[in-house]
């Protein structure tokens, strides 16, 4: 199983951490360790050597079937369910080696980095591109909404980001995508208890310790 993410994938996401909401020339890919999947509910364990660690809340999308170099029309054809991930990352980390221009695994790839939730099948859906996610974080007793989406804001859509991976790398069953993170991102602290919803639908609930 092979885990890629889409980094700056909405325009006010970029701005809150790159000071602009300018559309990437192409959809910006990078991967996590199959060891960073955190699933079934499972407690993230707070990495505290690693500094700032960053909620991204995401639409995730499930590949079904083989493919490579797969056309955009064709696209919706090789992903069977979508649910809300958590791609995690280590804000301090991140800073310093985009600064010395390094590649983002170590930030992004840690044990646990990739939470995901349980898998809803897309036909119940109107529209894959119109799917409304939030999360919502519970700490010292008060629970809030910290992140909402849609995915019609993305820059680039699911079929497009599944076609362009394919051009690289050969898609296979059980292969998943995070298709990028709205803005509102924030840390996470012991002790917080974290739910991640599509639309009214609960699929994603754990906690930080």
């Amino acid at each position: 199983m092979k885990i890629f993410a889409i980094g700056m994938n909405y325009a006010q996401h970029n701005e809150e951490l790159e000071g602009n909401s300018l559309k990437p020339a192409e959809p910006v890919v990078f991967t996590k360790a199959d060891s960073s999947l955190l699933k079934d509910g499972r407690p993230f364990f707070l990495p505290e050597e690693l500094g700032r660690i960053d909620y991204e809340t995401e639409l995730v999308v499930r590949i079904c079937r083989l493919g490579k170099s797969i056309p955009e029309r064709f696209a919706h054809r090789y992903y069977d369910a979508v649910t809300v991930g958590i791609d995690f990352t280590a804000r301090d980390l991140q800073k310093k080696l985009k600064h010395q221009g390094l590649p983002w695994d170590l930030c992004k790839g840690f044990d646990g980095a990739a939470a995901i939730g349980e898998w809803v099948p897309v036909e119940k859906f109107r529209d894959v591109q119109a799917i409304h996610f939030h999360l919502d974080v519970t700490a010292n007793g008060e629970r809030r909404t910290v992140q909402e989406g849609c995915t019609s804001d993305m820059f680039y859509s699911v079929d497009q980001i599944v076609s362009y991976i394919s051009q690289w790398f050969t898609l296979k069953t059980g292969d998943i995508i995070y298709t990028g993170t709205p803005a509102g991102v924030g840390p996470v602290h012991i002790d917080d208890h974290l739910e991640g919803w599509l639309e009214e639908r609960k699929v994603l609930e754990f906690n930080v310790k």
